[in-house]
């Protein structure tokens, strides 16, 4: 009989990647289509759940409770009208807004429901055309970002004070997803917008068009500033709500 004597050794290999622009981008839209499912509920909030979402919580990271308690006039100043049409039974229809604030280490703050204003006249008008066959409704999915903090008006035509150059493209707003909410009656488009330069961002905006400085704005929202460092992204989540009245 012989004794055989040896030694193991660890072993494993390595895979790297090289994740470039165009990797990055399709990473971002797999994680807009995930989040557009499940981040936020598509469907018409109670008061509870405005609450949730919307105000500050325990359990919540600090820095997401300091922005809710700093953007609470901003939805309340929408939220009160939504509510008040639900209550009274009244047909209506309002955009509702959520906001994730994605740092470039990774590290993801859901800042929750920002807004719940103001559909444009402009929108308003730009659907009925489009019921005439003269332009496409599906086009109302590209999220552009901007600084401007003057309050909501449905005689908006854009925003205050649109970002262009220090959005990654350039001057280039995010594409939206296409779905439809948890009931047939809302339309959900989720979008990400990364930035190459510091932004003070405070309003957002549904357009027509993907190039910045056009196009027909169908919803304006002002919230409290989300400051965005250079590779930083900030996805919104939008919620076009029509109610039938009774």
């Amino acid at each position: 009989m012989s004794i055989h004597g040896g030694s193991a050794e660890p072993s494993g290999a390595l895979s790297l990647r090289v994740i470039r622009a165009a990797d990055t981008r399709e990473i971002r839209d797999r994680f807009d289509r995930l989040t557009a499912l499940s981040q936020y509920p598509a469907r018409e909030l109670s008061l509870a759940e405005i609450a949730h979402f919307g105000l500050p919580r325990a359990g919540l990271d600090d820095r997401i409770n300091a922005w809710r308690t700093a953007n609470f006039r901003h939805l309340v100043r929408g939220a009160r009208r939504a509510l008040a049409a639900r209550a009274l039974r009244l047909s209506n229809f309002y955009g509702s807004l959520y906001l994730t604030h994605i740092h470039r280490d990774g590290d993801v703050l859901e800042l929750g429901l920002a807004s719940m204003r103001v559909v444009t006249t402009a929108g308003v008008n730009f659907l009925v055309d489009s019921m005439q066959g003269i332009v496409e409704p599906e086009v109302l999915k590209y999220h552009g970002i901007g600084t401007g903090t003057t309050a909501e008006a449905s005689s908006d035509t854009g925003l205050v004070t649109e970002s262009t150059t220090a959005l990654n493209p350039d001057s280039t707003r995010a594409t939206g997803s296409l779905t439809e909410g948890a009931s047939a009656n809302i339309f959900r488009t989720v979008g990400t917008n990364t930035v190459d330069a510091s932004v003070a961002c405070t309003e957002h905006g549904v357009f027509s068009q993907a190039a910045t400085g056009g196009g027909t704005l169908l919803d304006r929202s002002v919230f409290s500033v989300v400051n965005l460092a250079s590779g930083d992204s900030l996805q919104s989540t939008y919620d076009f709500t029509i109610t039938a009245g009774s």
